[in-house]
C-alpha cells in the first residue's frame, strides 16, 4: 500500500484511539457500565472457517460421497449463498475477512503467513528477476499489518469477548499474532501453513520456550491420539460455556482438511469401501477429515442449543478457498522427488494405501481447484444461521465474497465503527439475509499475482480472466471470458467471440487496480527467452507416433502403418493459433486425411469445430500441400491423421505457421525432386 493512498489509520497510531482513551478518563465502574450496557443487546458470532473446503464438498452442496449430516442440517436452518467467492489461497481470504477489503490493499496476496515478516522498508515489486522470467510479480506481504482496524477490534471495542482458535496464517512473528489484532483468548501454532501434527503430541512449544521445537504457540499436548479438530472444538465449547452470560466474537478456523492430512482411520476405512454415484469424488482420506469438521459444527450448534443461545448468535459458515485437486497425485510426488528417506515419504505412503492416486478432492461441476483463477479455485460454500432473523432454507444467488463479511457483521450487530477507519471494499449482506431491502453488486475482483498470475472480475453472468504472461501449460490466451449461467464449468473461452464484453470487463479492471493500488506486474528486463534448440535434419523429436512407425532415410520421413487410425501427436505449443500448415509428400493412397487438436483449457479431442480435413496427394510424385488449420487459442495436443486405407506417407518436411512466423518445423533434407 503507497503512503499517498494509506488509509488515516495506517499512518502512525490509530486516530480514533483518542475518544477511546477519553472514555476511560471516566470513573472505571460507570464505563464498565456504559460498555455492558451497550453490549447486552448484541447477539454472538461464530465464524466457522474451513480449511481448502471446495463448494461442492458437502451433501448441501451437491456431493453423494462425503457424508456431512451436520452441514446439511445446518443449510436447512441457514441461508445459502451459492455463487460465495474467497481468494484463491488461504492467507489473502483471511486478511480479507479481517479487514473487508481487497488483497490489493492489505498486500497479503499469496499463502506466505508462515514465512518471516519483510522489514518496513521492503520494496513490494523487485527490481528484476531471473532470466527465465519474462514478467516482474509484486511479492506478497507476509503478514497482516496492525495498522488496520480488524473485525476482531470491532467486536472488542463495542464489548464482545474474542477469540481466536485454530489456523492463524497471517504472521509467523509475535508482533503479528491473533492476540496483536483484537483477539483476547488465542489458541494457534506457528508457523501455520498447517499443522505439526493432527494428532498428539502436536509439536508445539509455549512462546518463549527454547525446546527447539520448529512450532510455538498456545497449543499443548493432549492425550495421546487426540485429533487436532476435536481438540479445537473441545477449546471453543469451553470459550462459549466461559461466555455464555456476555456477547462473544468466536473465530474458529479449522486446520482441516488441509496437508498434511491427518484422518481418523476408523472413518477412513469406512469410506474406502463407499462408491460416489455420480462417480466424481471418492477419497476415503478428505471424506473422513470432512466427517470430523462436519462433527466439531454439530458440537458447537449442539452447545448452543445447551446454553440456550442459539437465537441469539450468528453463525457464519465459511471456506478459505476452493478445493485442492493437485496435491498427491503422482505428479507431485515426482516434482517435490519423495522417495524413501525423504521428510514425507510416510504421509505419501499412506496417501497411497487409502487413496492412490487421487487428489484431494474434485470440484465438478467447477473447472480447476486450489491456487487458480477457475471456478473451482475461487467458489466457495457459505451459509448464515440466526435463528428468527434470517430464514431458514433460503437460498441466494447473490455475488458476494471474503470483504463482505466484516461489514456484515457489523451491521448485524449493530455495531458504529470509528469514522478514520480503513474504507470498507466490502458490502453488508444484511438486506439479503434479513430480507429488508435490495442489493446489488456491479462487479467482484479476484486478484492472485502468484501461481498462474492473473486477474478476474465477475460482473453478472460474465467473469473475464485476464493474465499477464502466456502459459500455454495452463490457459488459452490472455484473456479468458465466460458466461457462468450457460458454462458454470468454464470450458468455452468467448473472448474472441465477444470482443466488446471483453473490453468493458477489462476496463473494470482497470478501474479495480487504480482505485485499490494494485502493485501491477512489470516486464522484466533481464528477460532473456531460451532459443528454440535447432533440430539436425533427419531428427523426429517432438512428433510422437501412434499406430505407426517413424523411418528416416535418405532425408525422407517414411510413416508406416502398424494399427488403426494411425497419427503423429505433436505437444508443446508455446504460440497460440491459427496455424498455417505446409508439408511436402506422397503416399500409398491419396484420401481426406484430418488435423485435430485439444486445447490446454479443455483436453476434449471430439470438441465441435476442434478438426479440419485436408487432401493427402497420391502417387509417386512429390506435391506441396498447404492448409489453414483453425485452432483459436493455444492446443495442447495437435494430432495429423494419416489417410485412413494408406499403407505409408512419405515427408521431406512438416512446417507449422502463425501470423508471427514459423511455429514449429520438421525438415528431412530431401533430395530434389
Amino acid at each position: 500500500m503507497k503512503t499517498a493512498d494509506m488509509p488515516l489509520c495506517a499512518l502512525g497510531r490509530r486516530p480514533w484511539r483518542t475518544w477511546t482513551l477519553v472514555a476511560y478518563t471516566l470513573p472505571i465502574f460507570g464505563n464498565f457500565l456504559a460498555v455492558s450496557v451497550q453490549a447486552l443487546d448484541k447477539p454472538n458470532v461464530i465464524l466457522f472457517l474451513v480449511d481448502d473446503m471446495g463448494w461442492a464438498d458437502c451433501g448441501a452442496y451437491g456431493s453423494t460421497y462425503y457424508e456431512t449430516p451436520h452441514m446439511d442440517r445446518f443449510a436447512l436452518q441457514s441461508l445459502r449463498f451459492t455463487q460465495a467467492y474467497a481468494q484463491p489461497l488461504c492467507s489473502p481470504t483471511r486478511a480479507s475477512i479481517l479487514t473487508g477489503v481487497y488483497p490489493t490493499r492489505h498486500g497479503v496476496t499469496s499463502a506466505s503467513g508462515h514465512m518471516p515478516p519483510q522489514p518496513p522498508d521492503h520494496r513490494w515489486l523487485p527490481d528484476s528477476a531471473p532470466p527465465n522470467r519474462p514478467m516482474i510479480y509484486p511479492e506478497s506481504k507476509n503478514y497482516l499489518d496492525p495498522a488496520f482496524y480488524t473485525l476482531a477490534e470491532a467486536l472488542k471495542d463495542a464489548g464482545y469477548r474474542t477469540a481466536h482458535i485454530g489456523k492463524w496464517h497471517l504472521g509467523l512473528t509475535r508482533p503479528y499474532w491473533p492476540d496483536q489484532h483484537g483477539f483476547e483468548v488465542v489458541v494457534h501454532a506457528q508457523p501455520s501453513a498447517s499443522p505439526p501434527s493432527y494428532f498428539s503430541p502436536y509439536g508445539v512449544a509455549p512462546d518463549g520456550t527454547p525446546s527447539g521445537r520448529h512450532h510455538v504457540g498456545t497449543i499443548t499436548d493432549g492425550p495421546p491420539g487426540e485429533y487436532i479438530t476435536d481438540r479445537l472444538t473441545d477449546e471453543a465449547i469451553r470459550f462459549i460455556e466461559q461466555n455464555r452470560d456476555r456477547p462473544f466474537f468466536l473465530n474458529l478456523w479449522h486446520y482441516a482438511v488441509h496437508g498434511p492430512w491427518g484422518h481418523k482411520e476408523e472413518y477412513t476405512r469406512q469410506f474406502a469401501q463407499k462408491k460416489d454415484p455420480r462417480g466424481l469424488q471418492g477419497n476415503p482420506i478428505m471424506a473422513s477429515m470432512l466427517k470430523s469438521v462436519d462433527e466439531s459444527l454439530g458440537r458447537i450448534l449442539t452447545k448452543l442449543d445447551e446454553l440456550g443461545l442459539s437465537t441469539n448468535t450468528i453463525v457464519i459458515f465459511f471456506s478459505d478457498n476452493g478445493g485442492n485437486v493437485h496435491s498427491m497425485t503422482p505428479e507431485d510426488r515426482k516434482s517435490q522427488n519423495v522417495r524413501p528417506g525423504h521428510p514425507a515419504w510416510e504421509r505419501f505412503q499412506d496417501w497411497r494405501k487409502w487413496a492412490g492416486d487421487l487428489p484431494p478432492t474434485t470440484n465438478a461441476p467447477l473447472r480447476s481447484g486450489k491456487g487458480r483463477l477457475y471456478e473451482g479455485g475461487i467458489r466457495v460454500p457459505l451459509m448464515v444461521r440466526w435463528p428468527g432473523h434470517i430464514p431458514a432454507g433460503a437460498v441466494s444467488d447473490a455475488i458476494v465474497g471474503c470483504i463482505d463479511l466484516y461489514p456484515t457483521i457489523v451491521d448485524l450487530c449493530g455495531i458504529q465503527l470509528p469514522p478514520n477507519m480503513q474504507r470498507f471494499d466490502g458490502k453488508s449482506l444484511a438486506p439479503i439475509l434479513l430480507g429488508t431491502g435490495t442489493w446489488s453488486r456491479t462487479a467482484y475482483f479476484i486478484w492472485f499475482p502468484h501461481l498462474v498470475p492473473g486477474v478476474a472480475v465477475r460482473s453478472g453472468d460474465w467473469k473475464l480472466i485476464r493474465r499477464f504472461e502466456p502459459r500455454p501449460d495452463e490457459y488459452e490466451g490472455l484473456y479468458e471470458l465466460f458466461n457462468l449461467r450457460d458454462d458454470i464449468g468454464e470450458t468455452t473461452n468467448l473472448a474472441s467471440r465477444f470482443p466488446e464484453k471483453v473490453r468493458e470487463l477489462d476496463t473494470l479492471i482497470e478501474r479495480f487496480m487504480d482505485e485499490t493500488g494494485a502493485i501491477r506486474p512489470k516486464p522484466n528486463p533481464a528477460y532473456r527467452p531460451r532459443p528454440d534448440v535447432a533440430r539436425p535434419h533427419n531428427s523426429t523429436e517432438g512428433l510422437v507416433p501412434r499406430g505407426c512407425e517413424l523411418i528416416v532415410t535418405n532425408g525422407v520421413l517414411r510413416i508406416v502403418r502398424t494399427g488403426s487410425a494411425p497419427f503423429l501427436g505433436i505437444a508443446g505449443w508455446r504460440e497460440p493459433g491459427p496455424y498455417t500448415l505446409e508439408l511436402r509428400a506422397r503416399c500409398s493412397t491419396g484420401e481426406t486425411g484430418t488435423v485435430r487438436w485439444s486445447l490446454s483449457s479443455s483436453p476434449e479431442f471430439d470438441r465441435p469445430g476442434h478438426s479440419v480435413e485436408f487432401q493427402w496427394p497420391s502417387g509417386p510424385d512429390w506435391h506441396e500441400v498447404s492448409f489453414q488449420v483453425p485452432i483459436r487459442g493455444l492446443p495442447r495436443v495437435v494430432r495429423v491423421y494419416l489417410p485412413p486405407s494408406a499403407t505409408w506417407v512419405e515427408l521431406t518436411h512438416l512446417h507449422w505457421r502463425s501470423a508471427h512466423g514459423p511455429v514449429r518445423s520438421w525438415d528431412f533434407c530431401a533430395p530434389s525432386r
